[in-house]
């Protein structure tokens, strides 16, 4: 199992940049899929970026250019910078791994874009 803790959601003007963090409770091995997934109000759930099992990244095409995917293996900790972020952009954002064929989500962060 594993416990997931996002931070550095908040409020933030049209234009602006927020970084959010997902913590891990232990390591996972490079070859799991794991990403963010974005919530707006009134809207499914999406994956908005992502690891895929082979290590490379993927972005939807709706933040493609404006996000970016990380991750720092000797903390256990991956990041999303957002930049150039849209009123469109406003959701909960959950991080996610997929760990021994379960699903794993953490409880999610706000990220409010006002216009």
């Amino acid at each position: 199992q594993v416990q997931l803790v996002e931070s550095g959601g908040g409020l933030v003007q049209a234009g602006g940049s927020l970084r959010l963090s997902c913590a891990a409770s232990r390591s996972i091995p490079s070859d799991n899929l794991m990403g963010w997934f974005r919530q707006a109000p009134g809207k499914q759930r999406e994956l908005v970026a992502w690891f895929s099992r082979r290590g490379n990244m993927y972005y939807v095409a709706s933040v493609k250019g404006r996000f970016t995917i990380s991750r720092d293996n000797a903390k256990n900790t991956m990041y999303l910078q957002m930049n150039s972020l849209k009123p469109e952009d406003t959701g909960v954002y959950s991080c996610y791994v997929n760990l021994d064929a379960r699903d794993y989500w953490g409880q999610g962060t706000q990220v409010t874009v006002s216009s």
